[in-house]
């Protein structure tokens, strides 16, 4: 992690390394933001085999380890943006994103986009609270 003043940047081995000029999240105070997540495994750089659910399960997996990393987790997540390749993705998106956001799940928008990095069939951004003490 990089310190600047009310700022820190996040970076996990536990989530795929960004493939452009961005941090995997930044945090400042309490909150932390998450760059867009594809399905990408943080081991191999590649897409989780199985269509729209596995790469959905592979998403959240993946903003799961990096809130860790940034002192945060899902149940802290106040907003989340998906981004889908193909609406017609949209129940099998929300069955597994239900599966991780059970109870008070986030605020969330849906939309459809023309393309995703490398491919992908989904991306996700979230913005969630702090809960650990700084440094953490």
């Amino acid at each position: 992690m990089t310190t600047l003043p009310d700022r820190l940047t996040v970076q996990t081995d536990d989530a795929p390394k960004a493939i452009g000029p961005y941090s995997q999240a930044v945090r400042s105070e309490s909150v932390v933001f998450t760059a867009g997540q594809i399905g990408l495994s943080p081991t191999t750089q590649e897409f989780a085999e199985g269509g729209i659910a596995a790469q959905t399960r592979q998403v959240l997996a993946n903003l799961q380890a990096i809130l860790q990393a940034a002192g945060s987790n899902l149940g802290l997540v106040l907003k989340t943006t998906v981004y889908l390749k193909d609406m017609n993705d949209f129940a099998a998106m929300n069955a597994v994103y239900a599966e991780f956001f059970a109870k008070d799940p986030p605020a969330r928008s849906t939309v459809a986009v023309a393309g995703l990095p490398k491919g992908a069939l989904v991306e996700i951004e979230a913005v969630a609270l702090r809960s650990a003490a700084p440094g953490k």
